[in-house]
């Protein structure tokens, strides 16, 4: 079997920005059909690095080949049409229902555009998408009466109507409780299946929020990569200490990931693998 397409390639990535250097020689390969996670501390260069995959960043120096096109060498705006960002911070204040929302997808604005109306199987797609994500029951209510749990849901099908082949889901589970962020795993989890040439990067700070279904993981540190690769060879115990900076025991149950503050006296997590 032939390998998968190369989605995402990042080679020696330095930014800087005001003479103080944020990365340093960050390399990453991402698939068709992989889902990875992006992990680190406050402060470690996610955000970053998440701006060179949805093409919004340029790097100091080093490579950034996003979906066959490398930054600074491509028209952005139709690469960007090819990537469906998921942000919880959605700046919507209009009371747009759930499937005008679903539709401002495909016109790459917060708003519905003034005099834009959607063509029938646009209009159709929609609302498949809204029936695949579970928001049937919720596909004419308004933006500001939704939960944050329904919104993320929502945003992630508006992600999906322009056919991506890259989604950037950027600490989806913000602001969300248990059953809420359950809810949203089970949805992302679900892609895998809907649509298995999709290549994704969530970003996280906790390893809780991981869905089942994710295949690598990019931890980094201080503006620099600690480990990147398969899933199971990436998250250790050794690894994710060493990336926040403190002793943290890792372990991974039906599928779930989980994290605790390594016991005092026990063994030296950088000697453990989960």
């Amino acid at each position: 079997m032939s390998p998968a397409e190369v989605v995402l390639e990042l080679t020696d990535v330095v930014f800087r920005r005001q003479d103080k250097e944020i990365l340093h020689g960050v390399s990453c390969t991402v698939r068709a059909g992989e889902h990875w996670a992006l992990l680190g501390p406050n402060g470690a260069g996610k955000s970053t690095v998440l701006g060179f995959c949805g093409a919004l960043t340029h790097p100091t120096s080093g490579t950034v080949r996003v979906l066959g096109g490398q930054l600074g060498k491509v028209e952005l705006q139709a690469l960007r049409r090819e990537i469906g960002h998921v942000d919880p911070r959605h700046p919507l204040r209009s009371p747009l229902s759930v499937h005008d929302v679903v539709l401002t997808g495909l016109t790459g604005s917060v708003d519905t555009p003034p005099r834009w109306q959607p063509t029938p199987e646009q209009s159709a797609q929609a609302t498949e998408l809204i029936e695949l994500l579970g928001l049937t029951a919720l596909a004419n209510e308004r933006w500001p009466t939704l939960s944050q749990g329904e919104r993320g849901r929502a945003l992630i099908a508006r992600a999906l109507i322009g056919e991506p082949r890259l989604l950037l889901l950027d600490e989806p589970s913000t602001g969300l409780d248990v059953a809420a962020r359950e809810q949203l795993l089970e949805t992302v989890d679900l892609l895998t299946r809907s649509h298995p040439e999709l290549a994704s990067i969530l970003v996280t700070h906790h390893l809780e929020e991981l869905p089942e279904t994710t295949t690598h993981a990019l931890l980094v540190s201080g503006g620099a990569v600690v480990t990147a690769g398969p899933i199971d060879q990436a998250l250790t115990t050794a690894s994710v200490s060493r990336a926040f900076g403190h002793p943290i025991r890792v372990a991974r149950h039906d599928g779930r990931w989980s994290a605790r503050a390594a016991r005092r006296g026990g063994a030296d997590p950088a000697e453990e693998v989960a």
